[in-house]
């Protein structure tokens, strides 16, 4: 395929999703960017490194600029200090060419986008009523990372 076939591609899947799937793709396109600078980081190819981290780094400001505040408003505080702790990481990641800094950011991408998916998936179930426990950071985040909500 061809950039110009995948760049179509891409175009036309970003138009044609749900809000639901626009978020997913977001979340798999900061994690795909992230693994792959934590990859390059460590074969020392920092310009490549520096590249990939800043599109995760936009990737995540955007999932920040996508938050409603006037919809859940305590929620979004909290998604939007989640999503801040994880730029930062990233861009100490990018400052001090630190796999741990992305491994920070990685394990936090990767529960919210599994906490997504559960959402979407009891979205899908159509269970109105059922309570659907969120936990928006692993346990070992830093305290401000944590929330609980019920949908």
């Amino acid at each position: 395929m061809t950039s110009s076939t995948q760049a179509e591609y891409l175009r036309s899947a970003v138009l044609t999703a749900t809000p639901e799937q626009l978020q997913m793709m977001l979340y798999d396109g900061a994690i795909r960017f992230a693994t792959q600078a934590r990859e390059a980081l460590e074969n020392r190819r920092f310009d490549q490194s520096c590249e990939l981290l800043l599109k995760a780094q936009r990737i995540v400001l955007e999932l920040e600029n996508g938050l409603r505040p006037e919809v859940a408003p305590s929620l979004c505080k909290q998604l939007g200090s989640l999503y801040r702790f994880i730029y930062r990481r990233l861009v100490d990641a990018n400052t001090q060419q630190s796999v741990e800094a992305i491994d920070d950011a990685l394990r936090i991408l990767k529960h919210q986008r599994e906490t997504w998916e559960l959402v979407i998936q009891k979205i899908r179930d159509g269970a109105p009523s059922a309570v659907v426990a969120l936990s928006a950071a692993p346990p070992d985040a830093p305290p401000s990372a944590h929330l609980s909500i019920e949908c």
